[in-house]
């Protein structure tokens, strides 16, 4: 573990960003991917330690212009007992329910797992099926500016994203769900939540008569990040939830899809998942 020279609790969001405008800092927030993997060497502190525990303008949940929008420092725990989470967003109420333990939904943050960028992050899947933006603040020149990615650019690959060393993540944007929405969720491991997913799916859709519109489906631990399932969306847009097509759309979705095999599940197995876990949530929502 590399020596800490300097440690700031700054007070205000302009304060952090000013903070890490002078120099590039380690960004301390619950801590619970960050500790265990500077204690694995995984992960090298910076000179300067930014604990961000103190500003409020980086807590709390709020509704404003029809989307969710969240503090980077809301816990996992908060995510899942928020009233306005479960009614706009239910499939990340959901998603939070099957994160670890309640000891580390209690510390950990949705900042912190966006940051973490794993591709079998828990709530990655929902946030890219619903279509979640991020929103990076900076001061570069002496004034705070902001700039808002889409979820699925912020990505880049396992442990990195599109944040730049002078930015911190500020705020997640959540489109709410329309009142005709379906969702699903799915996560597979040999534990329901304690354990890393093997696999994990998320669906969003509009739902009229027995046909989907406005399909969304994002896969987590098949891919070096998480993605959506593209093909399998093409297949599914407008079409009647017949026994046909719901087929169609998991051999697309298990097809587009090229896994790696670890000590989790091998890369056949994710596939099979992806097909069969898919077609039994089809199934589940025409049966709805």
């Amino acid at each position: 573990m590399a020596e800490i020279e300097r440690v700031l609790a700054p007070a205000s969001l302009d304060e952090a960003a000013e903070a890490l405008a002078a120099g590039e800092a380690t960004l301390l927030a619950g801590g619970t991917d960050l500790m265990p993997a500077s204690h694995a060497g995984k992960v090298r502190f910076a000179p300067m330690l930014i604990n961000l525990r103190r500003i409020a303008e980086l807590s709390g949940i709020a509704v404003e212009d029809g989307e969710l929008r969240i503090g980077t420092l809301v816990t996992i725990a908060e995510l899942l007992g928020d009233e306005a989470v479960r009614e706009r967003c239910p499939i990340l109420a959901e998603a939070a329910d099957h994160f670890a333990s309640p000891q580390i939904r209690n510390a950990a943050t949705i900042g912190g797992n966006l940051c973490n960028a794993s591709p079998a992050g828990d709530m990655l899947v929902p946030l890219l099926a619903a279509g979640a933006r991020v929103e990076l603040a900076s001061k570069p020149d002496g004034t705070l500016v902001r700039r808002v990615l889409p979820l699925e650019e912020f990505l880049v690959g396992p442990g990195r994203t599109r944040r730049r060393p002078d930015e911190l993540l500020a705020t997640v944007r959540v489109p709410a769900a329309a009142p005709d929405a379906i969702w699903r969720f799915f996560k597979s491991g040999t534990r329901p939540a304690l354990d890393i997913s093997a696999v994990s799916i998320g669906l969003l859709a509009r739902k009229a008569g027995n046909a989907l519109h406005e399909v969304r489906i994002a896969l987590g631990a098949v891919a070096p990040t998480v993605v959506r399932a593209r093909a399998a969306e093409a297949t599914l847009e407008g079409r009647v939830l017949n026994p046909e097509t719901m087929e169609a759309a998991a051999c697309a979705a298990r097809d587009e899809v090229h896994p790696i095999s670890d000590v989790r599940a091998s890369a056949w197995y994710r596939k099979e998942l992806i097909h069969n876990m898919l077609r039994r949530m089809l199934s589940d929502v025409a049966e709805t």
